[in-house]
């Protein structure tokens, strides 16, 4: 229950940081950024205490470490695999063309007789 409230309060305090965007609306435009600012700061600040927020930062620190478990490609294989890549875009390419000039052929000279 004590989670729910937390929530319930961080969602409050996000309202509360846009809804002083427009209440803000004659002051500067930096002070209504602010407020907006301060809102999403006082709603993480809450939602952070929560068991919801908790595992959500255990789940961004376990997403850091596998990201760094990565084998990120050389140059040389990243060049080498967007070559690959746009050979074959155009193989698949020209063989549409074929294949379209070949069914306007089949289609229009043939079944149709329109020369």
């Amino acid at each position: 229950m004590a989670d729910k409230l937390k929530l319930a309060l961080a969602l409050a305090l996000l309202g509360a940081g846009l809804a002083g965007f427009y209440v803000l609306s004659e002051q500067a435009l930096v002070l209504r950024v602010l407020s907006v600012l301060a809102g999403v700061a006082a709603a993480i600040a809450v939602g952070w205490q929560s068991e919801l927020g908790q595992r959500f930062v255990v789940f961004a620190r376990e997403a850091i470490v596998e990201t760094r478990k990565v084998v990120w490609p050389s140059r040389k294989e990243t060049f080498q695999t967007t070559g690959i890549v746009f050979a074959f875009v155009v193989v698949v390419a020209i063989f549409l063309w074929l294949t379209d000039k070949s069914l306007e052929w089949v289609l229009y000279d043939l079944v149709l007789g329109w020369k």
